[in-house]
């Protein structure tokens, strides 16, 4: 073989190589994210009386104009918040539903005193249709953070991460400095540690794995206190991955096990150690005391 066909073959093979990268890269973003605007159960009709909102902005990644689609749920007055103070928390959902599916938890996150920022990433409700990947997302989470900041400079900012949401919370959190805190609620260490604990874990499938989302390698380098959220029944993220993701964060943090808390309960099974919690880590200055919580050591 000349020397320009083995050129054009091995550039040939290569492009096979990248093409079937591509396509794998593709297949893993739809199965993690599963982009859809679609709500579930009746949490679309708990959604409604929330503030639409709308941020714009031109995306480096991929050059084209974003338009993300949010919902504002305003802290009540009358609420936890103390002393004047009034946090914003910026709402990272997970996987599968728009940001209607959070309703709930978005409503209870305000019920401890929190006004509620919640966005879709793209491929979501009504975000721009394209389909999302990590870097994507962690783009989508940094201009809805700079909106925040925008409207809010003197506020306490909290990011608050369910699920998949959770990866995207820690990646921003670790790239901004300006939050009072972190909230972590049925996460993990990594995709690849998640595919691990499934019933096909033991196939070597880690290093074909594009769409990491290493929490655990993050944490330590996020500069306010962590608090990690886990359900004691969460059988889709087990608790020991929400364990050894605390374990990884730096100090002041705290791990809050809630007892008979699933994937999709623990926020409202465990509302009252979340009210307990957070003035315990975050102070008593925006937030009422509640129970006493133990400390995770």
């Amino acid at each position: 073989m000349g020397q320009h066909m083995r050129v054009a073959a091995a550039a040939f093979c290569a492009g096979l190589v990248l093409a079937g990268c591509a396509v794998l890269d593709e297949k893993q973003r739809a199965w993690i994210f599963q982009p859809s605007d679609r709500a579930w159960g009746g949490s679309a009709s708990v959604a409604a009386g929330m503030q639409d909102v709308h941020i714009d902005y031109r995306s480096a990644i991929t050059g084209r104009q974003v338009r993300l689609h949010g919902l504002r749920q305003p802290a009540e007055s009358s609420g936890a918040a103390a002393g004047g103070c009034q946090p914003v928390l910026l709402y990272l959902h997970g996987a599968r539903w728009d940001v209607r599916g959070s309703a709930g938890r978005i409503r209870r996150m305000q019920e401890l005193g929190f006004s509620v920022l919640a966005i879709d990433y793209r491929g979501f409700g009504q975000t721009s249709r394209e389909l999302p990947s990590e870097a994507m997302a962690l783009e989508d989470a940094r201009a809805a953070w700079d909106w925040l900041a925008a409207r809010h400079p003197g506020a306490q900012r909290f990011i608050f991460g369910h699920s998949l949401g959770g990866g995207v919370a820690v990646a921003l959190a670790e790239q901004v400095r300006d939050q009072r805190g972190l909230i972590l609620e049925g996460s993990f260490t990594s995709i690849p540690d998640v595919a691990s604990s499934m019933k096909w874990g033991w196939l070597p499938i880690g290093p074909l794995i594009t769409q990491r989302f290493d929490s655990a390698a993050r944490i330590a380098r996020v500069g306010s206190p962590v608090l990690v959220v886990h359900g004691s029944d969460d059988r889709l993220i087990p608790p020991e991955l929400g364990r050894r993701l605390y374990e990884a964060a730096a100090e002041p943090k705290a791990f809050v096990l809630v007892e008979g808390g699933s994937h999709h309960s623990t926020n409202a099974v465990g509302q009252a150690q979340y009210r307990a919690a957070l003035p315990q880590l975050f102070g008593p200055g925006c937030f009422r005391p509640g129970a006493a919580v133990a400390r995770a050591s």
